[in-house]
């Protein structure tokens, strides 16, 4: 194993590690001692892959292992010094499911096989059936944990082992222990790389090369770890130099090194200072002096093969059920989780149900009517907000515990889209067994008949988006504040523009729009689901189901023959008169575009083609002739919608007629209404609180009422709150069945962001920006203290 020159730094930053070379070979034990914040862990990053360097190369036998990866596939391993245990798991069967991501072509018999080996190589035998749980809850010692983490990789059998802090928080024996088992596989012909943390002399001495770091990263020995104190003590210039052990115990006094190293400076009170005696960079040329140019010299045999690993990768379908097998045994078994998960949705349906369950009063005595109680548009939009925030709760925190796992399995070049793909499947089944028993309880505490599958549809489409969305913020955070402080900014959000809370036509006038949702709204899952609920409920529901079409035709007749036709009459007079006396053009010229607009608009619903005079309603080609067309093209237009008004009420009459026979009565009838017609939903869904029919906006009418009867006219899915179809190119796609679909468009956008990490890079970033700015100012400051000292600039 060697590294030519190698050197790295990190952006924005003087800290990494600087050029040194390294030669080893299988069968050694290499320690890496070193102070807080002098690179260690850096180093082993770029030694085993993780880290590219900026400068030389890193060879396995001759093959580098960043430009021939796959053929060395399997060679390295590595142990952070985080736990990598899942803790919900036993220590067998985190041993097992590791086996499973890295044995693809073994057998059952034979993963169990390897496991067992490992129980009994690792001393785990008697902790196997205990789970592992974390720092509060364990009944693992420190030695055991650290030992299991060490097995995890080394059930893989890699040629070569960098292992980060393995004694770190443990007990001497313990970490002796560690150290031992390390020491164990450089007899099996291994090269193990460690970073150790004050080692006792007994571990000391296990270690076949030693490698010190000091600040900065720079590499201040590499040899004998004997030689170490010897090499140092000679540079400190000590009485004692050629006396690497005590005499009379034989124990090496490990500490010793590091105080030489960061022996500091006494002033004239016999205080320490702040200054070293020798500087890292100092410590740093002598190596370069009398270490680096023999450690280039040095020629190790190969034979030019890469070792043999057994190491093999499922597929990723296989992948994918393997990590998805271990995350459902891991929530199965975490009680608390399953509890939760289980009592959320029903206890909030049941509050919602009991609190929005309004009473009337018939002959002086309470009864609940579905059709009469005024908050079941509460309730719809309540259910919107439960499944946002159930979908947002369940897959906040997915991603981020798994975190310290993933550097491991992203290291094995596990795939990504594999586990991601196992945690949205799970989710999802979460977020459809929540929905259903949340639609079950409200609907059934509530009368609301005949709407399950919607309901669920929508709420479930709705729970899918925010898993994603808490996916993403699991993934892209660093702390578990911090993602809980963002759940509140993604809800409120959608509260606000939903179109419940504050109305889109009586928002801010930069945002309102009379014509369509703004564009805010439109970017809102909570507005896309609010308003299929809505929608559905009114105009799929059993009773309206029947007279929907005619009630239609009825409203959009009302309209033109009553409201927009008799006020396009009042606009072509005041255009004719206009025209004849020539006193005030512009608003001749404004009445000509409404009238153009709204010309086109009946055509557009009539279906009939444009007729030609329309082209004449301009300023400078309108005449008699086009205003005599104008006048009998309207009168013509009123007839035809009166026509179709008649047609109408005779086609609702009928089915009322027919009904009330199939029903056997008015009154059984009447209670077949208040049974799945809401009277509140008609209300908000029709606009009947506005008084005015229409206004002008922009040179056209905008109608104000009967938004769930009129079509929109944007051919691009763009609409009024509540219409009951939308418009996509020349299709007329039903709001509920366009709406999921849009959600579930959301929902894909935001998968993508997940798979490319696009808010970590984000954050990433504006990090980069905000240290750049610290520097430039660091530099300015450091600019005007040296000019203020006489220094040219």
């Amino acid at each position: 194993f060697t590294a030519e020159e190698i050197e790295f730094s990190y952006r924005n930053s003087s800290n990494g590690v600087k050029r040194f070379s390294l030669s080893e070979e299988s069968g050694r034990l290499v320690g890496i001692i070193g102070g807080s914040g002098s690179g260690k862990s850096t180093l082993l990053n770029v030694l085993n892959g993780s880290i590219k360097p900026k400068h030389g190369s890193i060879k396995i036998n001759g093959f580098d292992i960043h430009e021939q990866k796959e053929a060395v596939k399997g060679v390295i391993g590595f142990v952070p010094q985080d736990d990598l245990l899942i803790k919900e798991l036993t220590v067998y069967q985190n041993l097992y499911f590791n086996a499973q991501l890295c044995f693809s072509d073994y057998t059952e018999a034979q993963l169990n096989d390897v496991v067992e080996h490992a129980l009994v190589d690792f001393d785990l035998v008697e902790a196997r059936d205990l789970n592992v749980g974390d720092a509060f809850t364990t009944i693992l010692s420190g030695g055991q944990r650290k030992r299991l983490n060490i097995a995890l990789e080394l059930i893989r059998e890699p040629s070569i082992l960098f292992v980060d802090e393995p004694t770190s928080g443990l007990s001497s024996a313990d970490s002796e222990k560690v150290i031992t088992l390390l020491k164990r596989q450089t007899l099996k012909g291994k090269l193990v790389v460690a970073n150790i943390h004050q080692p006792s002399s007994d571990v000391y001495k296990m270690l076949d090369k030693l490698l010190v770091m000091d600040q900065g990263g720079r590499i201040i020995y590499y040899g004998h770890p004997i030689s170490a104190v010897t090499y140092f003590k000679r540079a400190a210039q000590f009485a004692d130099a050629e006396e690497s052990e005590c005499l009379s115990c034989g124990n090496i006094n490990t500490d010793q090194i590091l105080r030489i190293i960061e022996a500091r400076v006494v002033d004239v009170n016999g205080r320490l200072t702040r200054k070293r005696k020798t500087s890292p960079q100092e410590w740093y040329d002598r190596y370069m002096r009398e270490i680096d140019p023999r450690v280039k010299q040095i020629q190790r045999e190969h034979d030019s093969t890469i070792p043999k690993s057994h190491f093999n990768i499922p597929g990723h379908a296989q992948q994918f059920k393997i990590f998805l097998k271990r995350d459902i045994l891991a929530k199965l078994k975490n009680q608390q989780y399953l509890l939760l998960n289980a009592l959320e949705a029903p206890l909030l349906a049941l509050i919602l149900g009991f609190f929005t369950k309004n009473y009337v009063f018939v002959h002086g005595v309470p009864k609940y009517i579905f059709g009469e109680n005024p908050n079941i548009p509460a309730f719809l939009f309540m259910a919107v907000i439960v499944s946002l925030f159930l979908g947002l709760v369940v897959s906040a925190e997915e991603i981020f515990k798994d975190r310290k796992i993933l550097k491991r399995e992203k290291f094995l070049n596990l795939s990504r889209s594999s586990y991601l793909f196992s945690k949205i499947v799970i989710l999802f089944s979460l977020s459809a067994i929540q929905s259903l028993l949340f639609v079950l309880i409200g609907n059934a505490m509530l009368d609301i008949n005949g709407m399950v599958f919607r309901y669920w549809l929508i709420l479930f489409t709705t729970s899918c988006w925010a898993n994603l969305v808490g996916l993403n913020i699991s993934a892209g955070l660093n702390s578990v504040v911090t993602i809980y402080i963002l759940v509140p900014l993604i809800l409120v959000p959608q509260l606000l523009f939903s179109g419940v809370v504050v109305e889109f036509s009586k928002m801010h006038n930069k945002i309102a729009s009379e014509k369509n949702v703004p564009f805010i709204g439109d970017m809102m899952t909570s507005r896309w689901a609010y308003e299929a609920l809505m929608v559905t409920q009114f105009k799929d529901n059993r009773f309206e189901h029947i007279f929907y079409r005619a009630d239609r035709k009825i409203n959009n007749a009302i309209y033109y023959k009553s409201f927009a036709i008799p006020e396009l009459k009042n606009y072509a007079r005041e255009s004719s008169e206009l025209y004849l006396s020539t006193k005030d053009t512009m608003q001749l010229s404004k009445n000509l575009v409404i009238l153009k607009n709204e010309i086109r608009k009946i055509n557009k619903y009539l279906n009939w083609k444009n007729p030609p005079f329309v082209d004449s309603l301009t300023f400078n080609l309108y005449s008699e002739k086009t205003d005599l067309s104008l006048m009998h093209y309207l009168e013509n237009t009123e007839k035809h919608f009166v026509t179709l008004y008649n047609k109408g009420i005779y086609e609702r009459d009928n089915l009322y007629d027919n009904y009330v026979a199939k029903v056997k009565g008015k009154d059984k009838f009447f209670a077949f209404k208040q049974q799945y017609y809401n009277k509140q939903v008609a209300n908000i869904v029709t606009n009947n609180s506005e008084f005015i029919e229409f206004q002008v906006y922009k040179g056209e009418f905008e109608r104000l009422k009967d938004a769930v009867f009129r079509l929109p006219e944007s051919n691009f899915g763009r609409s009024h709150f509540y219409a009951p179809y939308k418009r996509f190119f020349n299709f007329l796609i039903d709001s509920f069945v366009f709406n999921v679909l849009i959600v579930w468009a959301f929902t894909g956008v935001m998968f993508v962001f997940l798979y490319f990490d696009v808010l970590r890079k984000i954050l990433a970033y504006f990090e980069t920006l905000r240290l750049n700015r610290a520097n430039r100012r660091r530099f300015l400051r450091l600019l005007n203290i040296a000019e203020g000292k006489g220094v040219k600039r």
